[in-house]
């Protein structure tokens, strides 16, 4: 069976400095994949990539087995990629329901599709439907972490990838963010690429992790032979605890 995602041989940069060189990377079927490494190491430049926001210079990109490598990024949801992005991007003078429903817009066509997917996620994330007529721009830093999730989730991905989901939260927030997002993927088999700061936190929630070193992959495998490993410890993951 074709992964997921697959990142083949992936280069990409900005204004001819290459910030990606070679990236190999894979998500399987109801896997969770953790990308790790530190500032400038080409973990948002490999989600970039990904999302349809930057073209590589060379590589492959393929989703379900199909290559979408010069698919552009709107069409992208559509195909089953589903993308939470840095800074979570919700539209803070709509309400939560405007923005869930933003995130079905290729369910214009089809109400009731809509309308279920709309129960779905106000049923997954109670808090979002206690405050399904606020302003998004009212919420707490949580709530609109889970907003900009559960509009990912609208688009019905085959995967859900997230840059971040806990920047700038207090750490009971982001302890709420990794619940639901390590339950859409143990409850309802979701594949999940996460890209997130508090490194030992995240590998604990994953099944695999890639290490990211100035634009190539340093190290691969197991998240717990990473989590584990003396020297991935000490220059990429510090002392981070959970939150």
């Amino acid at each position: 069976m074709a992964p997921v995602l697959e990142l083949s041989g992936v280069h990409a940069g900005y204004g001819g400095v290459k910030a990606v060189r070679g990236v190999d990377l894979t998500v399987g079927e109801g896997e969770f994949v953790v990308l790790l490494g530190p500032n400038g190491a080409g973990k948002s430049t490999t989600l970039r990539v990904l999302s349809g926001l930057l073209k590589p210079s060379a590589g492959v990109v393929r989703l379900s087995g199909r290559d979408i490598t010069r698919v552009p990024g709107h069409r992208r949801p559509a195909l089953g990629l589903g993308h939470v992005p840095e800074g979570r991007q919700i539209f803070p003078d709509h309400t939560v329901l405007e923005n869930l429903r933003l995130g079905a817009f290729g369910l214009r066509r089809d109400r009731t599709a809509e309308k279920r997917l709309l129960t779905e996620m106000l049923d997954l994330f109670p808090r979002l439907a206690e405050r399904r007529d606020q302003r998004a721009g009212t919420l707490s830093g949580g709530e609109a972490q889970m907003l900009a999730v559960a509009r990912a989730l609208m688009s019905r991905p085959k995967l859900l990838v997230l840059d971040e989901p806990t920047l700038g939260l207090a750490p009971l927030r982001a302890a709420e963010v990794f619940t639901h997002i390590k339950r859409l993927n143990t409850d309802q088999g979701l594949p999940i690429l996460l890209v997130e700061q508090l490194a030992m936190v995240a590998l604990k929630l994953a099944d695999r992790a890639y290490v990211l070193e100035r634009g190539t992959v340093a190290l691969s495998g197991p998240a717990a032979e990473v989590a584990a490993d003396p020297a991935i410890q000490s220059v990429y993951l510090g002392a981070d605890t959970a939150p």
